[in-house]
């Protein structure tokens, strides 16, 4: 295997960390009940409010994304509670059986792992709850093993039309700080959200972006919780500590990271995104392969995943591609298994970066025996001009 240089991690998450955030994190530990912390604290939780688009309450949890999607139904539900949940992939599978495993009865909408939620099924489904017992609507926004998004504010505008009490509960692990995204404008009531992937950070930390109606809901909820408790950290954030020690040291690298995105401006990050996303498709359809995602509208511009066609492997060409290029990119999951890989092209990425790439890409399908035109990298280069010229 070739080592040589640095390894190109381009799977949608964990992502590169840049050098000014591993700098950051290797800061000798504070005592996290003193002054120096407290400063911290309110730094890095005002800071989330700007990247949530929010003024209320974001909460920080020592934990990977999964423990936020249980913070967000452990704290807003009950025992056999009905959610409405959907089949977008193998993400939204997993909210899924979560959900069945905390007692809760998921409402569950098949898909075809190839498009994202339809706002006017989210109106019918609702429409047709005349007891309204549906008590919350869980969608993922960025579907990380289908490269699909779904379009939260026209799922929100569905919700409304019905005047239908549900919670509106979103998952943006591999979207914010990424794509445009608006908890507060799109009246979301929870979003999910983790430090492995926009926000540059390595996995660790997990965050929930609060609503009024989500915390007042809150107080009746019967799940049990404990460590997940929103009380208990909302009182402890008041005073800018938390209720048990923190992930001080990624708490460090978190203030680094808003830092860096705030220099950038967050339209200017998503500008970055979109082209980076832009390209890569360009280069996928001019090599002759096949985008997963179906509809142009629901293109995820966090990554890209490509389907490989009938009698190749993408798990095999994944491994010639690491052996002789030392790049990774994401595996196929759950459905997808062997019929998909996954360009990451999100957080700390530029533009040599996705050149390299597509470069090792286009030699991998060479070497690997896949068909294809070569043609894909020039075409990246070619859109990625346009809008250089254009800016």
């Amino acid at each position: 295997m070739n080592t040589s240089g640095r390894h190109f991690l381009q799977i949608p998450g964990p992502t590169n960390v840049p050098d000014r955030i591993l700098k950051a994190i290797e800061q000798p530990t504070i005592d996290h009940r003193g002054p120096d912390f407290k400063v911290l604290c309110r730094e890095v939780l005002d800071g989330l409010m700007e990247v949530f688009k929010t003024t209320r309450p974001v909460l920080i949890f020592p934990a990977s994304g999964t423990g936020a999607w249980e913070a967000a139904l452990v704290n807003t539900l009950s025992p056999r509670d009905r959610v409405l949940m959907f089949e977008t992939g193998h993400f939204g599978t997993l909210w899924m059986e979560l959900a069945q495993r905390l007692g809760l009865q998921p409402d569950w909408i098949p898909g075809n792992w190839r498009e994202g939620v339809d706002p006017e099924k989210v109106e019918e489904l609702l429409e047709a709850d005349k007891e309204r017992q549906i008590r919350a609507v869980c969608v993922v926004h960025n579907e990380t093993a289908t490269g699909v998004t779904s379009d939260v504010a026209g799922i929100r505008k569905s919700i409304d039309r019905t005047g239908h009490p549900a919670l509106f509960m979103v998952d943006t692990i591999s979207s914010l700080a990424s794509m445009d995204y608006r908890h507060e404008e799109w009246k979301v009531d929870v979003t999910v959200a983790g430090s492995q992937k926009g926000l540059m950070l390595p996995p660790g930390l997990s965050f929930n972006a609060l609503s009024e109606k989500a915390i007042e809901t809150s107080r009746n909820a019967r799940l049990p919780r404990a460590y997940w408790n929103w009380e208990d950290m909302l009182k402890a954030n008041e005073q800018s500590v938390f209720p048990y020690t923190p992930a001080t040291n990624l708490l460090y690298g978190l203030k680094e990271a808003l830092i860096m995105l705030r220099e950038e401006g967050l339209e200017n990050v998503y500008t970055r995104h979109r082209r980076l996303g832009e390209a890569t498709r360009q280069a996928v359809l001019s090599w002759g392969l096949e985008l997963n995602a179906l509809n142009t509208n629901e293109y995820s511009n966090s990554l890209t995943a490509v389907r490989v066609p009938e009698g190749h492997d993408a798990d095999h060409f994944r491994k010639v591609v690491l052996e002789n290029f030392n790049v990774s990119l994401g595996n196929g999951l759950g459905k997808v298994q062997g019929r998909v890989f996954r360009i990451g092209h999100l957080g700390d990425f530029n533009v040599p970066m996705l050149l390299g790439t597509l470069g090792a890409i286009e030699m991998g399908l060479e070497l690997s025996g896949v068909p294809y035109q070569p043609e894909g990298v020039r075409a990246a280069m070619n859109q990625l001009l346009e809008g250089i010229k254009g800016s």
